[in-house]
């Protein structure tokens, strides 16, 4: 007990560290431009679709993978967790690569739809801060074997991560028709 504690302990600098660079990174990246530097790329503007498509994928391993873990299997769970993390980490490299390529889009929508479309993307974007650490000690919990707390822990992030990735695809439904305007 005390040994995977300390697993937990070890990972947590790491895991803050981690939590702080990403979402500075990604700042920092989605204002750069590549062409600031010289570098002539096309837009890739066909990333959009995919990276939205894979926060669907992400939601949809999320609820496979509670629903193995409430039928009491265990290997198929971690599996799709292991999936929903990798899905995660290349959404994120396909976000920051296309924002990197491309100019931001402007949402044109009016009236009731706007404040809809901008209380969904600001509660996206702080939960998908949020979300990190605690995917990331939850992991650790799991991998250390710390079940009752990995347990306890995964209450908070399982809600948390479903609406981030679900989130992002309606947010993208939402922004699709103005790109490119």
């Amino acid at each position: 007990m005390k040994e995977n504690k300390a697993i937990e302990k070890k990972f947590k600098t790491p895991i803050i560290i981690v939590s702080i660079i990403i979402p500075l990174a990604v700042v920092l990246l989605f204002s750069i431009r590549l062409k600031d530097f010289g570098i002539q790329v096309k837009p890739l503007s066909f990333l959009p679709p995919i990276y939205a498509t894979i926060n669907g994928i992400t939601a949809i391993l999320l609820i496979l993978a509670v629903r193995a873990i409430k039928n009491g299997n265990r290997a198929l769970h971690e599996k799709l967790m292991t999936s929903a993390i990798a899905c995660s980490v290349v959404f994120l490299l396909m976000y920051v690569a296309y924002h990197m390529t491309a100019e931001a889009t402007t949402f044109g929508g009016e009236g009731v739809i706007k404040y809809i479309y901008f209380f969904l993307l600001i509660t996206h974007i702080v939960l998908s801060v949020t979300i990190i650490p605690l995917v990331l000690f939850t992991y650790v919990r799991a991998l250390s074997s710390e079940f009752d707390r990995h347990k306890k822990l995964a209450r908070i992030t399982f809600p948390l991560w479903l609406y981030v990735a679900v989130t992002g695809v309606i947010v993208y439904i939402m922004i699709a028709p103005y790109y490119g305007n």
